[in-house]
């Protein structure tokens, strides 16, 4: 975890052995398993993400950020899947029976990613090797998967390789396996 998260939980004491502090830019190997964690705009204690590489594969895990930065689309470029959040619907969200601080906490520049806002995402990610893309952290009452779909799917026409998934909320989604293409 970041040095932040564990300030904002309380700085709890832990076996040194049982705790690693990760920071953006950071490269973290584990056995063949690489991580790049990279910092992203939220309103949390030094909020991060994650790029995962192995064997030649990548997976890039974007969720809980408001809006685009280039560094955290810089981190996101060549990968072979991509999890993404797709949180909320704009005008579901502007209907919808919140209280007002917390659509604008959701809908800030500090808080989670509209499905138009994560297209726009895609839109900079996608690339003939980008294989799957996962729609995730659906809010139940601010999204709907159609709505998802209608958001990411006109932008995967001009690549027919990749396949959109979309997660829910009680059943995740099922086992992608990532592999190169063999041509």
């Amino acid at each position: 975890m970041s040095r932040g998260t564990w300030r904002a939980i309380g700085s709890p004491e832990l076996d040194a052995q049982q705790l690693n502090f990760a920071r953006d830019g950071d490269r973290i190997v584990i056995g063949p398993l690489l991580l790049r964690p990279f910092t992203v705009p939220h309103d949390a204690a030094e909020p991060l993400q994650l790029r995962f590489e192995v064997e030649g594969l990548c997976l890039g895990v974007l969720t809980d950020a408001g809006s685009i930065t280039t560094h955290l689309l810089n981190h996101l470029q060549h990968c072979d899947a991509l999890l993404l959040e797709c949180n909320h619907d704009r005008e579901l969200l502007a209907a919808s029976h919140y209280p007002a601080f917390l659509k604008k906490r959701i809908g800030g520049s500090h808080g989670h990613l509209s499905n138009d806002t994560a297209a726009q995402v895609l839109s900079h990610c996608l690339h003939e090797g980008l294989r799957h893309v996962v729609a995730a952290h659906l809010s139940e009452r601010n999204n709907r998967v159609e709505l998802v779909h209608t958001a990411l799917a006109p932008g995967l026409t001009t690549n027919h390789q990749t396949q959109l998934h979309i997660a829910c909320q009680s059943n995740g989604f099922d086992w992608i396996e990532l592999a190169k293409p063999s041509f």
